[in-house]
């Protein structure tokens, strides 16, 4: 196929540095669909293989009556800032070099308020002063969630970081100036001279480009109340 189209199949997570917003949603929104019909094509209750309908919203069981429909998980995502400089993380299974916002799925009886301070708490030991909700997007990976982002700020005084390594391979502070300078670099793969990665964002897709951004363009949005 890929001869015959003169093309070459690509992951959807490096796809999302090239396409536009409307090809984006609709091959997320696919993708999504796809694993959920793959992870439900048995009965919860009794057992039996559910059928799904014509559109695809739904599975039912023919034995149990019982109906399923797709659910999206929900997830805080959180960049922190103590005024002047923003807090990014990056995990083992990143692309290297590449740091984002944390994130965290939301516990059973928890408010967004209470998920973001404890992820924030867990993952980088700071305690979080003030929070104000930003946006929300679908993201299809690993499995389909409701990002459901937020900035927060902590006090200038309590800034020292205790990474949570059963969660995270490292976090750190960055300047504005190194946040500007990482936004703008336009081919996140290309290593320095010296072999290294530079420090790369999100592609601007991501509900983590769109924070960062937020913050750059207007560096107290962060310090508001919630």
């Amino acid at each position: 196929m890929e001869r015959e189209l003169q093309g070459s199949f690509t992951e959807l997570r490096k796809a999302l540095f090239r396409l536009n917003v409307k090809d984006a949603s609709l091959l997320s929104t696919a993708q999504a669909l796809l694993r959920w019909h793959d992870a439900h094509q048995f009965c919860s209750r009794c057992g039996q293989p559910t059928k799904k309908n014509v559109a695809g919203s739904k599975r039912v069981c023919p034995a149990s009556k019982s109906i399923y429909y797709p659910q999206m998980a929900p997830v805080v995502i959180t960049l922190v800032s103590d005024g002047t400089r923003c807090l990014l993380a990056r995990q083992s299974s990143f692309p290297k070099g590449m740091y984002s916002a944390l994130a965290g799925f939301c516990d059973i009886g928890e408010t967004l308020e209470e998920a973001v301070r404890r992820e924030v708490a867990e993952e980088v030991g700071l305690e979080v002063e003030r929070l104000q909700y930003s946006a929300s997007q679908h993201w299809p990976f690993p499995n389909s969630s409701l990002m459901i982002a937020c900035h927060a700020t902590v006090k200038p005084g309590q800034t020292e970081i205790q990474v949570n390594l059963r969660e995270l391979e490292a976090a750190a502070w960055f300047s504005h100036d190194e946040v500007v300078t990482a936004l703008r670099r336009k081919d996140p793969y290309t290593q320095q001279q010296n072999g290294t990665v530079p420090f790369w964002l999100p592609p601007k897709l991501a509900i983590a480009h769109h924070l960062i951004k937020e913050w750059v363009e207007k560096p107290t949005c962060s310090s508001l109340p919630a």
